[in-house]
């Protein structure tokens, strides 16, 4: 089985696959320090939950954004799990070619992303990611990945209407019954929500102007991506499962059928 890994600013989400079937995914929390013996002891207590044995981890793939945690979570892998992971990064094969003005500066998840989607539903293909940020990353026909936008994400907006306004509080993140909010609370969700579905609809016809790309394909993922994509037509595919897709994905591409690495 293949143990995927994706570092977030926000959670760590863990994958197992068995071939390419995820079977299980779980995740804990980014922003708590950790000690490499306490994330293999959260890790292997995680799996024996759900079922998955250690000695049947055959591989590790992970990519981070944040470099931080990264020292202590792979000593642990090496330590508790006895596999060294292949890390996303310069170097490693993915299948599209990323260029642009400084391509080594692409966030291994944007890059992770862009993967699953062209080998998913091919190109050209805009894809969509609703996690701390809102990031919009457009593959291009023959797999290049040069453009993307990148905006905050509905928690971040949040965080700074209640940090930054005395009166403005924390509220849950969900569509309210209307636009037209009564109260504090229902008028700080439908600007966050709606404003969001704005943003959205706004720049994929943006992308589609400028690129001309009439079959373009808008694939969305992250834990918000679900809620937005109900909302909008401009949204095709929602893959919740797109970036631990894509660990997966890239592992095979750097790997042969024993899991040695070609």
């Amino acid at each position: 089985m293949l143990l995927v890994v994706d570092v977030g600013n926000t959670n760590i989400t863990f994958g197992v696959f068995d071939g390419k079937e995820l079977k299980k995914s779980f995740r804990i929390t980014t922003k708590i320090a950790r000690t490499s013996d306490e994330f293999g002891i959260s890790i292997m207590e995680l799996l024996r939950i759900n079922g998955i044995a250690i000695q049947d981890i055959s591989g590790i793939s992970m990519a981070s954004v944040v470099p931080n945690v990264m020292h202590s979570l792979t000593g642990a892998m090496v330590k508790y799990i006895r596999q060294k992971p292949l890390i996303v990064g310069p170097g490693v094969r993915t299948g599209i070619r990323i260029s642009g003005e400084n391509p080594r500066g692409v966030g291994a998840d944007r890059i992770v992303d862009a993967v699953a989607a062209f080998e998913k539903y091919g190109g050209p293909v805009l894809v969509l990611d609703f996690g701390t940020a809102t990031t919009y990353d457009l593959v291009r026909e023959d797999g290049s990945f040069s453009e993307g936008v990148t905006a905050p994400g509905l928690r971040i907006s949040l965080m700074a209407l209640s940090q930054e306004a005395a009166k403005l509080p924390e509220v849950e993140i969900r569509k309210p019954k209307s636009i037209l909010a009564q109260e504090t609370i229902s008028s700080m969700q439908a600007g966050l929500v709606y404003g969001q579905i704005g943003q959205t609809e706004y720049i994929i016809r943006q992308v589609r102007k400028e690129t001309g790309y009439d079959n373009l394909k808008v694939v969305a993922t992250g834990g918000l991506g679900r809620m937005i994509s109900e909302e909008t037509d401009t949204i095709d595919i929602y893959d919740s499962a797109l970036t631990l897709d894509g660990l997966r994905i890239i592992y095979e591409k750097n790997t042969d059928s024993t899991g040695k690495k070609k």
